[in-house]
């Protein structure tokens, strides 16, 4: 046994999620912390909802109150202090209110997964939102991360090929992020993203891996893209480290259950 270490002089760096708990453990506010701790960061979380969830979807959802979502919220950062924050589902115009208020008034990069659906095809917040996503909580986004399927909810574009993306985050980009990531990885071949500020582009690629078990892989790239930002990367660089993160978490996707596994948040630590 080797020598006891004493007491860590400075925490390392700080990061809150702001998202609904995912019971099965792979994506929610479950998979933001694994993504965290894999990521060398404090985890820490605010829960804006309950969902009974497993491998083969949500069988039911429960939203918190929005003073609870407040306290939470409150209660870290006016103690702890953030240097980045990420956010999930939100569930509803109320509190997708709430939560970008709350941002609002926080000095620290914030990312945005503007999440719609689930895995399965369970919608993960009221159609009633949509317009407060875009009019509230996008205009305090660092980088929003929306798939396809979140883009055409939200701007109406259909992205069809990889030509169509640029487009894609001009209509977010529109709403007020700094920068926009949009994630073509519902297209065919390689999984390519766009990042852009709306003047630099970078073009992110990574091979597909044949691999069913994606549970969590939009939680998991907007917590890594926070861990990063947290610890000083420029967003270009965090996006790029969470990409490379997010692929081989993916690559390494485990069967769970009857239906769709997770990523492995900690396929890095593995043998």
């Amino acid at each position: 046994m080797g020598p006891l270490r004493g007491p860590r002089v400075t925490p390392p760096p700080l990061v809150l999620t702001v998202a609904g708990s995912d019971s099965g453990g792979g994506a929610g506010i479950q998979a933001d912390l694994k993504t965290m701790l894999a990521l060398g960061v404090h985890g820490m979380s605010v829960i804006t909802a309950v969902t009974a969830q497993n491998s083969q979807g949500v069988r039911g959802a429960w939203e918190l109150p929005e003073e609870a979502v407040r306290a939470q919220y409150r209660a870290v950062v006016d103690d702890i202090g953030v240097q980045a924050v990420k956010t999930g589902m939100l569930a509803s115009a109320a509190l997708v209110e709430t939560v970008a208020e709350l941002l609002a008034g926080t000095d620290a990069p914030v990312v945005v997964d503007p999440v719609g659906v689930s895995k399965h095809g369970d919608p993960l917040l009221a159609a009633s939102a949509l317009d407060s996503v875009r009019t509230k909580l996008l205009p305090v986004a660092t980088v929003a991360t929306p798939n396809l399927d979140e883009v055409a909810q939200l701007t109406g574009v259909r992205v069809g090929s990889e030509a169509d993306l640029r487009e894609a985050a001009a209509a977010v980009l529109a709403y007020g992020p700094r920068w926009a990531l949009i994630k073509g990885g519902h297209l065919d071949g390689d999984a390519v993203d766009l990042l852009t500020d709306g003047d630099e582009e970078h073009w992110l690629r990574a091979p597909r891996h044949d691999n069913r078990h994606t549970h969590g892989t939009g939680c998991t790239l907007a917590s890594a893209v926070a861990s990063g930002l947290a610890k000083g990367l420029a967003v270009p660089g965090a996006v790029r480290e969470a990409k490379a993160y997010v692929t081989g978490a993916i690559a390494a996707g485990f069967a769970l259950g009857a239906g769709i596994g997770p990523v492995d948040h900690g396929w890095r630590f593995r043998p």
